[in-house]
């Protein structure tokens, strides 16, 4: 199960539907929104490989154990239909539609939205990923709304395609989501994201989006240890490794500036403390922007490797 990929082409996906026609919900846009309780913590695999291991994650009180069907864990990419399925009732509960866990989706639609490929490869992707996430069981203890609750749910209840046309691609679907999705929901415990999240290549890129956006919020300043970061991204990398992750995913938003709305870098700190992640928010009259710093010290000597600063792109 790796977590790292080639550095030598653009860390970006293609952006594949430049295009794009006003279907999603009859409305004119359906702007990409994530629930907060799965950018907190680490539900999503990030493996590129079937991942069958039970995951158990402890934090501040909040116990989520995530146990794989045979076909493994719902992955990060997985997520862009749970994304796509949130944004949708987020659209009509703007207008004052009457929601209903229940979606009957295009199948198209959802792929142009989420920058995936619409061939015959793209709707099989599809079918996988609804399986994993109708798959994957979660036990956690996470509030939603005003209530906290230990029970065990799946990500979505079921899944099923309503028409299929005979080149076998499906046209329409109907995506049954959990109580605890549509819950956060109907709670507004949603945030909005950058459309630029669903061209972002790596899993770990995206995870260190979901963080950064989640706890960049209202406030001045955000700090976060490496290790608390592997452990809220999930990573099953090795320390070493996983350093070495994200020291890519630095360098090449340093040539790229690829991160959505953020900038990221690489910072090792003299002082021998624990490594950081900083993210700040700076003052209004600068509300637009924000800044990260991504800094490592090392164990041994503390000695500086790179100091770089970040800046929180201005959104377009």
């Amino acid at each position: 199960m790796s977590e790292n990929s080639n550095i030598s082409r653009s860390p970006l996906l293609p952006e594949r539907h430049p295009i794009q026609d006003f279907f999603i919900c009859d409305v004119t846009d359906a702007i990409p929104k994530d629930d907060m309780g799965s950018m907190e913590h680490p539900i999503f695999s990030l493996a590129t490989k079937p991942d069958v291991h039970i995951r158990e994650y402890e934090h501040k009180g909040v116990k989520i154990s995530i146990l794989p069907s045979a076909l493994g864990l719902a992955t990060i990419h997985d997520k862009d239909i749970l994304i796509y399925c949130i944004s949708q009732l987020v659209a009509k509960m703007n207008t004052s539609v009457k929601l209903q866990k229940t979606l009957h989706l295009k199948a198209y639609d959802l792929l142009v939205s989420t920058n995936r490929n619409t061939d015959g490869r793209g709707y099989e992707q599809l079918k996988g990923a609804l399986d994993r996430l109708s798959g994957t069981r979660i036990r956690t203890n996470i509030k939603t709304g005003e209530q906290e609750v230990t029970e065990g749910f799946g990500l979505i209840d079921s899944w099923k395609i309503v028409r299929q046309t005979t080149s076998g691609r499906m046209t329409e679907l109907r995506i049954n989501l959990s109580d605890w999705v549509f819950n956060a929901v109907t709670a507004r415990e949603i945030l909005t994201l950058s459309r630029d999240y669903f061209r972002l290549r790596k899993p770990l890129e995206r995870r260190i989006y979901e963080l950064a956006r989640k706890h960049c919020g209202q406030q001045d300043e955000w700090i976060i240890s490496l290790k608390l970061l592997k452990k809220k991204c999930g990573s099953v990398s090795e320390d070493y490794e996983f350093r070495r992750l994200v020291n890519i995913i630095c360098t090449e938003d340093a040539s790229y500036s690829h991160i959505p709305d953020y900038a990221i870098s690489f910072l090792v700190l003299p002082n021998g403390s624990n490594s950081e992640l900083h993210v700040t928010v700076p003052l209004p009259l600068l509300a637009t922007l924000g800044i990260i710093i991504l800094s490592v010290c090392t164990e041994a000597n503390s000695e500086v490797e790179a100091v770089h600063t970040a800046t929180r792109r201005p959104s377009t």
